[in-house]
C-alpha cells in the first residue's frame, strides 16, 4: 500500500442534469412503493432543455396492473416530476418545473424477467439481474468515507442549504466540485487543490474582458468561506490552489445547458473512485434489483467491519446471477489494515446476514419510499434516520467483535 499520495474526488449538486434525472426516477420508485411495496421498477429519466422524458419497466398494485393504468396514476407520475423540479429550483426559461414538456414511456415489466426474479412455490425470490457490487469503507471520516468525496459533498450541500434559505442571491441550482488531498502515512493532511464551478446569477462572473470584477469577487469570497468552514482546520493553505468557475461564465446550467440521464454519475453516488463499482447504477430501481440493495448491504458490512475495528479499509464484493438467489461469491479485501483473516470475516457475513435478495431487503427494510433522499450528494455516508439510510447502521459491530 502507498502511504504518500494525492487523491482526487469529485461531486455534483441536486441541480446538475444527470442528478435531476436520478432524483425524478427515485421519485417514481418512492411514489410506486408507497402504493405497493411489492413494486417493480426500472426508471430511466432523460432532461434536456424544458423536457423531461421517462422510460423503463414497471408493475404496481394500485398504480399499473395488467397492462392499464389506474385513474389518475399517470398524472401523480408527472406530479412527482415537477415537484422534484421545483423542490430542486429550477424556475428558468430553460428549465422550469411548472413549463417543461413531460412524457411519459413506462411500460410493463418483462414476464422473462419477471419469473426469475418472483417467488414460486419453493423457489426463492431471484437477483433481478446478474452482476458484481462493491461496498467499501474507511475510517478516514466520522461517516467511514474517503475524505476527498466527503469533502466534496459537503461543499455542494451546504451552497445547496444557503440557495434554499435565500442566504445568498446568485446560487443558482447546477454545481460541481473538486477536492485533492495530500496523503501522508495513509492520512490526508491538506488540500492542495479545490475546485467549485457554480451556476450563477447573471454578471457574477468575470474573465479579464467581461462581467463584473467586483460581483466575481463576491461569488468567490463566498464559496472560499464555504470551503473553508468545511474542510478541518488547517487543510487548506497559502499553497492550495482554488479555481471558482475557471472557465468564467456559468450563467446557462442544469438540463438546459446539458442533457441528463439517469445512472451516469455512479462514481459520485458511492465511493468517488477510492473503492471499485460494479457499474450497476442505483436511482429509478426498486430493491429487488441487486444493483441497489446488494451495493447497500455490501456497504453496511464494509462499514461495520471497520467501525468494529477488524480493519481501517475495508472493500467488499458480491457476485448474483439472474433469477438466482444467493451470492454466487463473497470477498473481503482489507488492504493489509486488517486484524483477523479475511476468509474468516467472508465465512462470518453470511451468518449474521442473508444475503439473498429477500434476504437484503428484510434486514434493511427497503421495501419503503426512501429513495429520493440518497438521490443526490451520495447513497453513502449519510445519516442513518428511522427508515432512512439503514444502510449506513453500525448495528452488527458487538457481533462481529463477539465472533472474531
Amino acid at each position: 500500500m502507498r502511504s504518500d499520495y494525492l487523491f482526487t474526488s469529485e461531486s455534483v449538486s441536486e441541480g446538475h442534469p444527470d442528478k435531476v434525472a436520478d432524483q425524478i426516477s427515485d421519485a417514481v420508485v418512492d411514489l410506486f412503493l408507497s402504493k405497493d411495496p411489492e413494486a417493480r421498477v426500472a426508471c430511466e429519466t432523460m432532461t434536456t432543455t424544458n423536457k423531461v422524458v421517462l422510460a423503463g419497466e414497471i408493475r404496481c398494485k394500485g398504480v399499473f396492473e395488467n397492462g392499464h393504468w389506474a385513474e389518475g396514476a399517470l398524472e401523480e407520475i408527472e406530479a412527482a416530476a415537477r415537484a422534484t423540479v421545483k423542490r430542486i429550483g429550477y424556475e428558468q426559461s430553460g428549465f422550469h418545473w411548472q413549463t417543461f414538456e413531460f412524457e411519459n414511456n413506462l411500460h410493463a415489466q418483462s414476464a422473462h424477467i419477471a419469473q426469475g426474479v418472483d417467488e414460486s412455490g419453493n423457489k426463492d425470490e431471484g437477483a433481478g439481474d446478474q452482476g458484481i457490487m462493491f461496498g467499501y469503507a474507511t475510517d478516514e471520516t466520522p461517516d467511514y468515507m474517503p475524505a476527498t468525496l466527503y469533502y466534496s459533498h459537503r461543499i455542494l450541500e451546504k451552497m445547496a442549504e444557503d440557495r434554499h434559505a435565500k442566504a445568498v442571491s446568485f446560487l443558482e441550482p447546477d454545481a460541481k466540485s473538486q477536492v485533492t488531498l495530500q496523503y501522508e502515512g495513509g492520512v490526508p493532511v491538506r488540500a492542495t487543490a479545490l475546485v467549485v464551478s457554480t451556476q450563477h446569477a447573471p454578471g457574477y462572473f468575470y474573465d479579464g474582458n467581461e462581467g463584473s470584477p467586483e460581483l466575481y469577487k463576491e461569488l468567490r469570497d463566498y464559496v472560499v468561506g464555504v470551503m473553508t468552514d468545511v474542510l478541518p482546520d488547517g487543510f487548506i493553505t497559502g499553497e492550495t490552489k482554488i479555481y471558482v468557475n475557471p472557465t468564467g461564465r456559468f450563467e446557462i446550467g442544469g438540463p438546459d445547458g446539458d442533457a441528463g440521464l439517469t445512472g451516469r454519475k455512479i462514481i459520485v453516488d458511492t465511493y468517488g473512485g477510492a473503492s471499485p463499482h460494479g457499474g450497476g447504477a442505483f436511482s429509478g430501481k426498486d430493491p429487488t434489483k441487486v444493483d441497489r440493495s446488494a451495493a447497500y448491504i455490501a456497504r453496511y458490512l464494509a462499514k461495520n467491519v471497520v467501525a468494529a475495528g477488524l480493519a481501517k479499509r475495508c472493500t467488499i464484493q458480491l457476485s448474483y446471477a439472474i433469477g438466482i438467489a444467493e451470492p454466487l461469491s463473497i470477498y473481503v479485501d482489507t488492504h493489509g489494515t486488517g486484524t483477523v483473516d479475511e476468509a474468516k470475516i467472508e465465512a462470518l457475513l453470511p451468518q449474521l446476514v442473508r444475503l439473498t435478495p429477500k434476504g437484503i431487503r428484510t434486514h434493511l427494510g427497503l421495501n419503503k419510499p426512501i429513495y429520493q433522499a440518497s438521490a443526490a450528494y451520495g447513497h453513502f455516508g449519510r445519516k442513518a434516520d428511522g427508515d432512512f439510510f439503514s444502510w449506513e447502521k453500525t448495528d452488527l459491530v458487538d457481533q462481529l467483535k463477539a465472533a472474531l
